[in-house]
């Protein structure tokens, strides 16, 4: 069901007003399902192709709701077979329904650099969130934050020793292969 704004404009003296009154929206957690339904019948690469096909079904989002959407329904973005694709992070092997570092290094790492305190942790594109989220969820005394990009992560850790180590860790749990799926 497509949704047309209404529009009104109001002359308030020599100030010309317009307002926009919307048709009642359709509820976020209709959204979330069609948004859950499209992920697990369709192999999904961007927000952008998401986008289009809830566009199909008469849902018109924009981007910074669909990111939200999917970061509240913790779907994530992962590399397959058949290239980059939104999944449920059980489908990386993940425990209580977020994927585990040990199950994302090995995927999505790239490289890893740093100097002094910061570690600049490189992923495949889509990867850098999910990995944050799972670095964090470790609860490493060592590091004090992460930041998140779209294939980059800044780890700013307590000592140049904490770096070090940490850059160990992480390239040893890269080479591991990921255990298996299902």
């Amino acid at each position: 069901m497509a949704l047309t704004p209404l529009r009104c404009r109001v002359s308030l003296g020599s100030a010309i007003v317009t307002a926009v009154e919307r048709e009642p929206s359709m509820k976020k957690s209709e959204r979330q399902e069609a948004i859950r339904q499209l992920v697990w019948s369709h192999a999904i690469s961007s927000q952008e192709e998401l986008r289009r096909l809830l566009e199909g079904r008469g849902w018109k989002v924009t981007q910074a709701t669909l990111s939200r959407d999917l970061r509240e329904l913790g779907l994530v973005r992962a590399p397959t077979e058949a290239g980059v694709r939104y999944m449920r992070p059980e489908a990386l092997g993940a425990d209580e329904g977020k994927p585990s570092l040990e199950a994302l290094l090995p995927q999505l790492f790239d490289a890893v650099d740093g100097v002094s305190e910061l570690l600049v942790l490189h992923t495949l594109p889509g990867g850098a969130q999910p990995i944050a989220e799972a670095i964090d969820a470790q609860g490493w005394p060592e590091i004090i934050g992460t930041i998140g990009g779209e294939n980059t992560i800044l780890v700013i850790c307590r000592s140049s020793q904490a770096r070090t180590e940490l850059t160990q860790r992480l390239r040893t749990m890269a080479a591991r292969r990921a255990p298996p799926r299902g």
